[in-house]
């Protein structure tokens, strides 16, 4: 497996495979031709069905336009066999010659792959000699650590850092995404509700309180996401809410100190990254289920741990937080990262709350594995039909207008 650093990218939303992906891939491209006359790219599948709301165009027409005029092509159509994130570009000569085709895919999360090479990035090594949540935690058993620890072994020793940089970036989120109000971009006119929510939490008792506040804290990320806001991919834009909101929610209520919160980050980042090595964190390959439930599963394990969770316990929770989202359609309406995706992400950071105290009241035995949810969770995706793996032409999406 790849490095963790490689599933918490900083960036700018709203879309970590449509808006990240897209950006890097024209960087790259833009490097090798840096006296072109002019580029052409063509969009395929879901990237070109949801290209315009998830601003794929503009992401990478920004990279490239400095040099040359850019050209794109729209085949929403056409599937590519390796991903449904397929982008193909070509730069064209000053005499109008097409040279150097390069096809590359957005895979999720920010990341790149060619299908020649198929693993899930480019040019980056793999530093996890183990990528399975069972074997992981027979080394934990075995040595007596957790899951941290052995993110710890496995990374660089600037990881910490690096982290640390991921907590800053989420936390400011949040805060940015509490004091903004009004509506944010699109057709939707769909309103900011973040510091409403914040305000509201302020008015019950203690329990309520408390799901009041992990809503808000959720609702200001996605919104800032949603709005083109720096944000921190966990384990992608559209599902980016969940994991921040619940540990700065945790933070705060309970005073876990910086160092704890960093380790559980490092927790949640193993656990997402079994997932995207395994499965899949794309919406356009798995449905949301890839995205959010993903998320919540992260968040889940991130929170139990803090809570002195054994490695059984973390597991159990982790795993409970994917199979409570199996089957989750991706169907954003008109294409934004705004409907139904901001909601989920609220809704998921609750989610994983609930995971974490079910599992602190067993003794983390149970029948279904996380790495047993994770295969169902890509066969389930493999059988979702391309209309619930954004494309916005089915379920939520289907035929939903602004005025309606």
């Amino acid at each position: 497996m790849k490095s963790i650093k490689e599933l918490y990218r900083i960036g700018t939303g709203p879309s970590s495979s449509h808006t990240m992906g897209p950006r890097k891939a024209a960087g790259i491209y833009l490097e090798r031709h840096k006296d072109a006359a002019a580029f052409r790219v063509t969009l395929y599948g879901s990237l070109a069905a949801t290209g315009k709301g998830h601003m794929t165009n503009i992401a990478i027409t920004e990279t490239l336009q400095p040099v040359a005029p850019v050209e794109i092509i729209w085949e929403p159509k056409t599937f590519l066999p390796f991903h449904p994130n397929g982008m193909r570009f070509v730069a064209i000569t000053p005499d109008g010659h097409e040279i150097d085709p390069w096809t590359v895919f957005s895979i999720g999360g920010g990341a790149l792959a060619e299908e020649k090479d198929g693993s899930g990035s480019i040019n980056t090594p793999d530093v996890y000699e183990m990528n399975r949540m069972s074997d992981i935690m027979q080394w934990c058993e075995r040595t007596g650590k957790s899951y941290w620890e052995y993110v710890k072994e496995c990374e660089e020793s600037d990881i910490w850092d690096y982290l640390a940089e991921v907590w800053r970036v989420m936390k400011e989120a949040i805060h940015r995404g509490l004091d903004a109000e009004g509506v944010l971009p699109g057709p939707l006119n769909l309103r900011r509700k973040a510091s409403t929510y914040y305000i509201r939490a302020s008015g019950y008792k203690a329990s309520l309180q408390s799901r009041g506040l992990v809503f808000a804290y959720a609702l200001a990320v996605s919104e800032e996401n949603a709005s083109g806001g720096v944000i921190v991919t966990a384990p992608t834009c559209g599902s980016c809410g969940v994991v921040p909101a619940v540990l700065y929610h945790l933070q705060e209520s309970r005073q876990f100190s910086d160092i704890r919160i960093l380790r559980a980050l490092a927790t949640a980042g193993l656990v997402g990254n079994i997932v995207k090595q395994n499965a899949s964190i794309s919406g356009a390959e798995a449905g949301c289920q890839a995205e959010v439930g993903t998320a919540c599963s992260m968040a889940s394990a991130a929170a139990n741990q803090l809570f002195g969770g054994s490695p059984t316990q973390i597991e159990y929770a982790a795993e409970m937080g994917l199979e409570h989202h199996l089957g989750m359609t991706c169907d954003p309406v008109c294409g934004l990262v705004q409907i139904p995706c901001i909601e989920r992400n609220a809704y998921a950071a609750a989610r994983a709350l609930d995971a974490n105290l079910y599992a602190s009241f067993t003794d983390g035995m149970h029948r279904v594995s996380f790495d047993k949810v994770v295969a169902v969770m890509k066969e389930t995706g493999n059988d979702l039909p391309s209309l619930y793996k954004e494309t916005s032409e089915g379920g939520l999406a289907k035929d939903y207008s602004p005025m309606s």
